[in-house]
C-alpha cells in the first residue's frame, strides 16, 4: 500500500500550487500592461497635426504680426528718446533716429541735478513706497486668503462676495472715501498715504485665494497629521505652491506704485516720489519735449525689467485664478 500523504505536506503542495498561479497571473497581467503600454506609443506616433507647412507659416505671420504691433509704441517710445529735436517733429514721424544721440539724457540730468531737493532725495521715496507697498501687500493679502480658501467659519462667504463685488469699483468711485479714510488715520502727507491703500488692493486678496484653492487638503491634512501648525504649514508649503501668484502681484503692484506721484496725498516736495519730479520736466513745454522722451524711458525701464523676469507666472496665475 502507497504511504498516505500527511495534511502538512498536502497543504504545503497546495500554497506552492497557488503561489504558482499567482505568479503566472501577474506575469500575464505585466506582459497584457506592457503591450498596452506599446500599443499607446504606437498610436500616438501615428498621430499628427493635420496643419501643412503653409498653415504653420501662415500662423507663424499673423502672430509676428500682432507681435510687432503690439510692441510698436514700446520700441517707438524707446527711440524717440534717441532723436534729436528736430527728428521728433518730423511728420510723418519716423520709427529709428537718423542721428543717434544722448543729448536728450543729458538734458535730463540737468534739469534734475538743478532742483533745489537732490533727485536721490524722490529716488528713495519711490523706492521705499515701491517695497513697502508690495511687499506689505503680498504678506497681508496671502495671510488673508488663505483662511478664506482652507478654513470654514461664519461669515466666509459672505466675505468672498465682498472681495469680488469690490473688484467693480473703479479707483475714482472710491477716491474720496480713501481720502477720508487717510485724513482719519493722520496718514495725510506722508508715504503712508499710498502705501496703505496699496496694501488693501483686493484684487491681489481675490488672486491669492483663487490659487490657494487649488491646493489639494489632503496635503494640509497630512502636515498636520506630521505636527506642523498653521504658520508653518503657510509659510512651509502653501507660500512655496502658490509662488506664480505672488510673483504676479509683485508685478503689478511694483508697476503701479513705481508710477505713483502721489497726487493729493503729499504735498511736501521732499515727500514726493521720483515720477512727481520728472513731471515737472514734462511740464517744461515745447522745449522740453527731448527731456519729456528721456523721462518716458527712465521710467520704463525698471517695471519693464521686473516684468520681464517673471512675466511667465502671470499666464499660469491667471489659469489657476479664473481670470481668462
Amino acid at each position: 500500500m502507497a504511504a498516505k500523504e500527511s495534511p502538512i505536506l498536502s497543504a504545503t503542495k497546495s500554497n506552492l500550487e497557488s503561489i504558482q498561479r499567482e505568479a503566472q497571473s501577474l506575469k500575464i497581467d505585466d506582459l497584457n500592461f506592457i503591450a498596452r503600454q506599446k500599443l499607446r506609443r504606437k498610436i500616438k506616433r501615428k498621430k499628427r497635426l493635420s496643419r501643412s507647412v503653409g498653415g504653420d507659416i501662415a500662423l507663424f505671420t499673423v502672430l509676428f504680426a500682432f507681435g510687432l504691433f503690439s510692441a510698436y509704441p514700446l520700441i517707438f517710445t524707446i527711440c524717440n528718446a534717441f532723436k534729436p529735436l528736430d527728428e521728433i517733429f518730423i511728420f510723418p514721424p519716423k520709427l529709428f533716429p537718423k542721428s543717434f544721440t544722448f543729448d536728450n539724457f543729458v538734458d535730463l540730468f540737468n534739469l534734475i541735478g538743478n532742483s533745489r531737493i537732490p533727485v536721490s532725495r524722490f529716488l528713495f521715496n519711490t523706492v521705499f513706497i515701491t517695497l513697502a507697498g508690495t511687499v506689505g501687500h503680498v504678506i497681508i493679502a496671502s495671510l488673508c486668503a488663505y483662511p478664506l480658501a482652507k478654513h470654514r467659519f461664519p461669515g466666509r462667504r459672505l466675505i468672498s462676495a465682498l472681495i469680488i463685488y469690490s473688484l467693480m469699483f473703479s479707483s475714482h468711485v472710491t477716491g474720496i472715501p480713501n481720502y477720508m479714510i487717510i485724513s482719519w488715520l493722520g496718514l495725510i502727507d506722508t508715504p503712508f498715504a499710498i502705501i496703505i491703500p496699496a496694501i488693501g488692493y483686493t484684487l491681489g486678496l481675490f488672486l491669492m485665494k483663487q490659487f490657494m484653492e487649488t491646493i489639494p487638503t489632503e496635503l494640509l491634512e497630512a502636515a498636520k497629521i506630521d505636527g506642523a501648525g498653521e504658520y508653518k504649514i503657510f509659510w512651509k508649503i502653501v507660500m512655496p505652491l502658490v509662488k506664480p501668484a505672488w510673483l504676479t502681484l509683485i508685478i503689478l503692484l511694483f508697476q503701479s506704485l513705481w508710477g505713483a506721484d502721489g497726487g493729493s496725498y503729499i504735498f511736501t516736495d521732499s515727500l514726493k516720489p521720483l515720477s512727481f519730479a520728472l513731471s515737472q520736466v514734462v511740464a517744461g513745454g515745447v522745449a522740453r519735449t527731448g527731456a519729456a522722451s528721456a523721462v518716458s524711458v527712465v521710467m520704463l525701464i525698471v517695471p519693464i525689467t521686473v516684468f520681464m523676469i517673471s512675466q511667465s507666472r502671470i499666464i499660469d496665475t491667471m489659469a489657476h485664478s479664473g481670470l481668462k
